[in-house]
């Protein structure tokens, strides 16, 4: 900071808890959600079927959007095991590094970069549009206020 600039603060009214604190319960509420994203797949038909790349190669052939279906054919559909491994176990990383707040500005841009793929593709899908446009909105609060600083394992070993 240059010499006679004064960092400007706004008072920020809590309740139960300061406004950090409040900052970590929504870092580790995303984080939930991405444990609870990845607990609910099914693994074996991910992993031995390829359930899910399938469904969204299924999702990509229909879209509108030309790049998304080049997309995912040139990237997805070729590796569709490495890509299975990468998603189910990329949703276990970002929730750990979330709840744990432990190399927490790299979960949480993994997140948003995820939640924003996961939203391109399902553009039609009302549902999936609201999860993943709340859950990018929330991974972006979070890189905003680095509110990994409070109650997290990156704050306590001096990271970030």
């Amino acid at each position: 900071m240059s010499a006679g600039v004064v960092p400007v603060v706004a008072a920020v009214r809590t309740t139960l808890l300061d406004d950090d604190q409040w900052l970590a319960v929504l870092r580790i509420g995303l984080g939930l959600w991405w444990l609870e994203s990845w607990r609910h797949k099914n693994k074996e038909a991910w992993f031995e079927r390829g359930s899910g790349i399938a469904w969204a190669k299924s999702v990509a052939d229909e879209h509108r959007w030309g790049f998304v279906r080049t997309g995912l054919d040139r990237v997805v559909t070729p590796r569709p095991k490495p890509m299975s491994y990468l998603v189910v176990f990329g949703e276990l990383a970002i929730g750990l590094g979330l709840v744990l707040g432990f190399l927490t500005p790299i979960a949480a841009a993994a997140g948003l970069l995820l939640n924003v793929l996961y939203l391109v593709l399902m553009i039609h899908d009302w549902a999936e549009q609201g999860q993943n446009s709340m859950m990018a909105l929330i991974a972006i609060v979070v890189l905003g206020t680095h509110a990994w600083q409070t109650w997290s394992i990156g704050e306590a070993v001096g990271l970030f």
